[in-house]
């Protein structure tokens, strides 16, 4: 017979932490719906008139796989690589339609089989293991979960981001992003043209050397004043997919417009490229400055709604 796994020990302070994890998540999810309606010919009308996506907006596997970390952190109080694995995987097994990229449907696949997911992820990319953006868009409910110890965000982020994507830059865009959300937390409240700097200064000291890094230095350099266009042409959008063409201008929009959800979104997405999941990171990041009151209702009204 075998034992039942102990239940961990969970910090005093949990529902508090779980309230912030939650608040980004809804950020989070908010966002990666919104910005999965602009894959359509109509998307640079839309944009150019501010007009709201026809509902209902659905999510993506972005807030697929951040419900999967929500749950491992209410139920561990930190990111458990084993238990985030399982979560994942039964998660995509359940609803595999959400917009899995090729190499994140084998990996899933192969977790829900038994492989070992160090295994799994370990054999991606010729065994480089995966630099995608996919750490960073679903990891902001880490940074809300530790907001107020940055040596545990970045631990944590690193950890579900492994599970995954084995390549350490793919690792630095989740560590970028949580950062970036816990420091977003700590501006709440603060001048605007305090935040901006603070949001990359934070992300840049915390983020492991590597092309992440190098993209946030660019995107610290940019001005908050310069198009959205000229960040793209600097920064990138995402359209490769990988973390050092998504993370920096994610960022980069997040800290230009920290107290304005809607704002960051549309900037977010005005830059094209990977939409939904450049505005699940912003998204992820701002609801924590912003507060969940600062995510518009009809935005939430017009997102499926979650599992909880």
């Amino acid at each position: 017979m075998t034992s039942p796994r102990p239940t961990p020990e969970l910090p005093g302070d949990h529902a508090d932490r779980m309230e912030r994890a939650r608040t980004s998540l809804e950020g989070l999810s908010v966002g990666d719906a919104f910005g999965e309606r602009f894959f359509s010919a109509q998307a640079e009308s839309l944009i150019a008139r501010r007009a709201l996506p026809r509902e209902p907006w659905h999510y993506t596997d972005d807030t697929a796989m951040a419900l999967s970390i929500v749950d491992t952190l209410e139920h561990h109080g930190r990111v458990d690589c084993d238990a985030l694995a399982r979560r994942f995987a039964e998660r995509y097994r359940n609803d595999p339609g959400r917009g899995y990229g090729g190499m994140a449907h084998r990996i899933l696949t192969e977790i829900g089989h038994g492989v070992p997911w160090q295994e799994a992820a370990g054999k991606a990319f010729r065994g480089e293991g995966s630099m995608g953006n996919g750490g960073a868009m679903r990891v902001g409910p880490v940074g809300g979960y530790f907001a107020d110890d940055f040596d545990a965000v970045v631990r944590d982020a690193r950890a579900s981001a492994r599970v995954t994507h084995t390549h350490p830059d793919g690792q630095a865009g989740a560590i970028a992003t949580a950062v970036a959300a816990a420091q977003a937390w700590r501006m709440r409240g603060a001048q605007a043209s305090e935040s901006a700097a603070a949001i990359l200064e934070a992300a840049i000291e915390h983020t492991p050397e590597g092309k992440t890094r190098e993209g946030l230095r660019a995107a610290s350099k940019l001005s908050l004043g310069e198009s959205v266009d000229t960040a793209v042409s600097v920064l990138g959008n995402g359209s490769l997919v990988v973390s050092f063409d998504t993370v920096p201008f994610a960022l980069w929009c997040a800290a230009r417009h920290l107290f304005s959800y809607e704002e960051a979104l549309w900037a977010a997405v005005s830059g094209l490229g990977d939409c939904d999941t450049n505005c699940a990171i912003v998204g992820s990041i701002v609801a924590l400055a912003v507060g969940p009151e600062g995510v518009p209702n009809a935005w939430i009204n017009a997102r499926e709604p979650l599992p909880w």
